[in-house]
């Protein structure tokens, strides 16, 4: 195979699955993970193949720990190479409400997903592309704005994506001696299933003016993001963060 190949965590539909689209169009074959396998599973697969792609669904828990460098050896034996991972895959608070009546439990569940485990992934496929000296690899994070503009009824959810933050950094760091760049992508106010909950609240704000740009962000504003930084031409900017949000997060009097 000649094509580079793009692993995904969570893209099954969402932005995840904007981002495979898009990657398959700039010429990635395509594996792409999820905890749940259903129809939107074969959806995903037929446009990331109707794009171009060679494309390999592989159900995943990216909380379980121990099972990260099976997948990578998944990948590897169906595809012969990984030269970018997106980690994408990331849940939101079980519960909205009110910061000082989060459980242990609630907390712990979604670190487990968007911390721990996006954490400890990337580490594995860090690894592997240092083994397998890949000719040209990426990683890129998909964190969110909650990195910096709080929302106390889902602390948890920003305190995960700002820990993720600082993991992005610091495997920057580790590996620019290495010639592997590390990114992340910050998105705004994104239409996905995850924000369907709170959509007329969002509605309102945007129409107030809460986003510079006037409107929603679609998942295909987030994955030409991640276009580009996969192209390599971006690779001594190692450890830059891009706001997919429209400008939500320029400050302003």
């Amino acid at each position: 195979m000649t094509r580079p190949v793009a692993l995904i965590t969570g893209a099954r539909r969402g932005i995840g699955c904007a981002i495979g689209v898009a990657l398959a169009r700039a010429g990635h074959d395509i594996a792409f993970t999820d905890v749940v396998e259903d129809e939107a599973v074969a959806v995903a697969l037929k446009l990331f193949e109707e794009a171009g792609a060679a494309a390999r669904f592989f159900k995943h828990d990216v909380a379980a720990v121990e099972s990260h460098a099976a997948l990578n050896a998944d990948v590897k034996r169906a595809f012969g190479r990984l030269d970018l991972f997106v980690s994408n895959a990331g849940i939101g608070a079980p519960v909205r409400g009110d910061m000082l009546e989060i459980t242990p439990e609630s907390f712990d569940v979604v670190m487990d997903v968007n911390l721990r485990g996006a954490a400890f992934l990337s580490q594995e496929v860090a690894k592997a592309m240092l083994a397998d000296k890949a000719e040209r690899p990426v990683i890129v994070f998909i964190t969110s704005a909650s990195t910096e503009l709080v929302s106390i009824d889902r602390a948890q959810y920003c305190v995960s994506k700002l820990g993720l933050s600082m993991w992005a950094k610091a495997l920057a760091v580790r590996l620019a001696p290495e010639g592997i760049p590390v990114f992340e992508v910050r998105p705004g106010v994104i239409r996905t299933d995850m924000t369907a909950k709170v959509a007329a609240k969002y509605d309102a704000r945007i129409a107030d003016g809460m986003i510079p740009a006037g409107r929603w962000g679609e998942g295909e504003d987030v994955a030409r993001c991640v276009v580009g930084l996969a192209s390599g031409n971006f690779a001594y900017a190692t450890g830059t963060v891009i706001n997919a949000d429209g400008g939500l997060m320029i400050p302003r009097l």
